[in-house]
């Protein structure tokens, strides 16, 4: 029996370090081929194969699938919210070519499954904000989100007419210890806790009561490896299904981490990001997701802010010891 290899595209990023690992430890490291245009995270060295690959580059990606027998991919690099509406041309070049690029080659080298993240970006305005449903109005406002509905549309094409077995989440606000805020307009409530433990203070750029659904890491990296093991003819959406876990305000957060830190502060300096905020929904509905694959969310706000701080704390702690070694 021909080995089956796991291909990364964007393993170095925010929901790529720990979903790498996650794979590595449930398939084995050799198993799991990380890639990235970026230098290779220091958390992902030793632990299984990393080559450098710009996925905009279809023949050298192409030429990785072929080299390591690929048969599933995860294709997580993308250019993201904030970032994007600074650049909307290139973000808007590198959301779907990207993809595209990766469709046409599964095609063609017959890819057993393919992940693509989509977005609650893909919503806007005129969308629902309560119990955002599954299906819905969808008229984003950002270049992300249009390049995350065009994105979902094109999975659903190439199911449709090529039969490719694509799968995808939109996920929310994603929260995690390990990796650094990614340019995404969600990313306060990351920031917060690092800022919270080096300075006991923060100034969020977006207003107090500015309430989105969030997801802390640990639930994102379970939903996707989750969805990706289910039976295909459990998957009935191919373009890209509603998961939720927690929704909160940056004041809410903040209350939070005092229960922890009482003498933490916040300040707030609203920027253009909270025009992008203003336009998402405020809670998401994923019953069909629970219905179709059995999705059901670990961690609660107050979960994930105990284990935040937690593995902040310690990894603080490890750092100022090897300082003064």
């Amino acid at each position: 029996m021909v080995k089956e290899n796991i291909l990364i595209i964007g393993a170095c990023g925010q929901i790529g370090v720990e979903l790498t690992l996650a794979l590595r430890k449930q398939y084995g490291g050799d198993a799991v081929i990380a890639t990235d245009v970026k230098p290779e995270h220091p958390l992902l060295q030793e632990t299984g194969p990393f080559k450098t690959l710009d996925v905009l580059d279809k023949a050298a990606l192409q030429a990785i699938i072929i080299k390591y027998n690929i048969k599933q991919i995860y294709l997580l690099a993308a250019i993201l919210s904030a970032t994007g509406e600074r650049n909307p041309q290139i973000a808007w070049y590198m959301n779907m070519q990207s993809l595209l690029n990766v469709l046409e080659i599964a095609v063609e080298e017959k890819i057993n499954k393919i992940f693509w993240p989509s977005s609650i970006a893909v919503f806007g305005p005129s969308t629902p904000k309560q119990n955002t449903p599954q299906e819905t109005i969808t008229e984003p406002t950002t270049i992300y989100g249009i390049s995350k509905f065009a994105g979902e549309r094109w999975c659903a094409y190439y199911h449709q007419k090529f039969g490719i077995d694509i799968r995808s989440l939109r996920y929310p606000g994603l929260i995690s210890y390990l990796s650094a805020p990614g340019g995404g307009t969600t990313d306060y409530a990351v920031d917060i806790f690092h800022q919270a433990i080096a300075k006991n203070t923060y100034t969020c750029f977006l207003q107090e009561n500015t309430i989105l659904p969030m997801m802390y890491m640990a639930d994102a990296v379970q939903a996707t490896i989750q969805l990706m093991e289910t039976d295909a003819e459990k998957i009935k959406l191919r373009s890209s299904y509603n998961i939720a876990a927690m929704s909160f305000s940056p004041k809410q957060l903040a209350q939070a981490i005092q229960q922890h830190i009482p003498t933490f502060t916040i300040q707030y300096q609203v920027d253009e990001r909270q025009k992008i905020a203003a336009g998402w929904p405020q809670s998401i509905d994923d019953t069909i997701a629970r219905k179709h694959w059995g999705w059901q969310p670990q961690y609660n706000m107050e979960q994930m802010v105990a284990d935040m701080l937690l593995h902040l704390n310690q990894m603080s702690k490890l750092a100022n010891e090897k300082m003064n070694q």
